[in-house]
């Protein structure tokens, strides 16, 4: 028997599929388009459902015994459909800047404090409930034929199987789930002026749903005996696929976006949390919470880098049948040695997240010289990714985290010299997993233990997680990007006021 895990992304849906001794044995890939416009950032949600129905038909011809599918999906986007599912309106991303008023109308209700007690998250315009409150204020016809209101996991969960249920971990990303109920909030319902009864039930992390209903079951081809599983947010996902199961363990998420998610294994300080912008998130183990601390340019810096600047060296790492990522580390190397490269680079491309979360804040390249050339800029790319995590690790340090080391997953942890920087910088060592898709591994693990293959999570990490090399960091490298930190942490209060 075989499991599946599928990953609904904001441009395109994946599913990956595992023998029942975990091991890998392919996936398929579907892009959807996204709609952006100036005013607003938008979905067609029922490409999203038609890009589920191509993977998994796709897997299914070659895997017919799938045994079980997990759902996991991005967070904050919903959908308002009929009763039968279908999507009333084009759904916006978290990046739409709609909400904003209604965020501070809610928060003048009830207060900030007040909404991080209860959800875990400090208000913001990204999530789902102001966002639904912009819908019912300005498309009150569309909120009136509304049957139901989904998010991307539980949509396509409805649609496979007739049944409404949201995991915990992606119901905290509408700021309307009580952290400590395990439950919508009723107060926070209240306040926004929705009707609660629209939602989907929220469940465990890696819940069943059912089985696919038989018109479901014809459309992917597969068997009706198939289980489908919630699992839960992409980050929670990545987590579980990273063997990270205590406080003593984080993860580094080195993707397009680059994540530091802590573990806890108890509340933490939500005061503290918020200060920071820093999300408490319900974990796949009952009665332990996750933070996500974030950069929404990780891995987009370096392609940025790459893309603008790199277009010479693209054609000579063609020529030695290299990745131009491993010419340009091999040639900063060749000049510099393993020395920082002394640039400052506010990696706010798109805006800061965690722990400012100013959509408005720019990047900025600072100390340029007539030598300075793209392998020290790609250099400094790199540095300036690890500088803001230093920044995030330190603002969660009263929040009660106490990881003695991070499992690295994502892309960028096929990267040797950023793996061996990461750990210098924030002085504790990083283990390279041997898969960077952690997400689907999650999700794979979790269908796993819900249908039986598994008999638990560590027994499922046994199978699934593997450790290929583990980075410890180097006192004197340590001390070398400190000094220099020391002058990058006041970069955005220099550089903010200024655009």
């Amino acid at each position: 028997m075989k499991i599946a895990g599928l990953d609904i992304g904001t441009t395109g849906c994946k599913c990956t599929v595992f023998d029942e001794g975990g091991k890998y044995l392919n996936k398929a890939y579907r892009d959807y388009p996204v709609r952006r416009r100036v005013t607003g950032h938008e979905i067609d949600v029922s490409t999203i459902m038609d890009g589920v129905v191509d993977v998994i038909k796709e897997v299914a011809a070659q895997y017919p015994d799938i045994g079980g599918i997990g759902i996991t999906s991005f967070g904050e986007t919903f959908v308002m459909t009929d009763g039968d599912g279908k999507p009333l309106h084009n759904a916006m991303l978290y990046t739409d800047p709609r909400g904003g008023d209604e965020v501070k109308e809610l928060s003048a209700k009830l207060g900030e404090m007040r909404i991080a007690e209860v959800t875990g998250l400090r208000p913001h315009e990204m999530y789902s409930l102001p966002k639904l409150m912009w819908m019912k204020k300005h498309k009150p016809d569309v909120y009136a034929a509304a049957k139901h209101i989904f998010l991307m996991e539980d949509y396509v969960v409805y649609h496979l199987t007739g049944v409404t249920q949201i995991d915990y971990s992606l119901a905290t990303r509408t700021m309307a789930l009580d952290i400590r109920s395990l439950d919508w909030s009723r107060e926070l319902f209240d306040a926004a002026g929705i009707d609660v009864n629209l939602m989907s039930k929220p469940v465990p992390t890696g819940t069943p749903a059912g089985k696919l209903t038989p018109a479901a079951a014809q459309a992917v081809g597969l068997s009706a005996d198939v289980t489908v599983v919630s699992i839960s947010h992409d980050q929670v996902a990545a987590a579980v696929g990273a063997g990270a199961f205590d406080g003593d363990v984080a993860v580094d998420g080195a993707g397009t976006v680059e994540c530091l998610t802590p573990i806890y294994d108890e509340m933490p300080d939500i005061e503290a949390m918020y200060r920071g912008y820093f999300s408490v998130v319900p974990y796949a183990i009952p009665g332990k919470y996750v933070a996500y601390a974030f950069s929404y340019t990780g891995g987009a810096l370096i392609d940025w880098c790459v893309s603008h600047l790199a277009k010479d060296e693209k054609q000579q790492a063609k020529a030695q049948g290299v990745s131009v990522n491993e010419l340009l580390e091999a040639q900063y190397k060749n000049e510099h040695g393993g020395e920082p490269s002394g640039l400052l680079i506010l990696p706010h491309f798109a805006g800061a997240a965690t722990p400012y979360m100013d959509t408005g804040a720019k990047g900025a390249i600072l100390c340029l010289t007539t030598d300075t050339g793209t392998p020290e800029i790609y250099r400094g790319c790199m540095e300036g990714v690890a500088y803001e995590m230093v920044l995030n690790a330190r603002a969660l340090v009263d929040s009660r985290v106490h990881y003695k080391k991070l499992h690295a997953t994502g892309g960028g942890a096929r990267s040797a010299e950023w793996m061996q920087m990461k750990a210098d910088m924030l002085n504790v060592p990083i283990v390279a997993l041997r898969t960077a898709d952690a997400g689907t591994v999650g999700s794979a693990m979790l269908t796993g233990v819900a249908i039986g293959v598994f008999s638990d999570l560590k027994d499922a990490a046994d199978h699934m997680v593997e450790e290929i090399h583990t980075y410890q960091p180097r006192p004197e490298m340590h001390m070398k990007y400190m000094q220099i930190y020391e002058r990058y942490e006041k970069v955005y209060q220099a550089v903010r006021p200024l655009v």
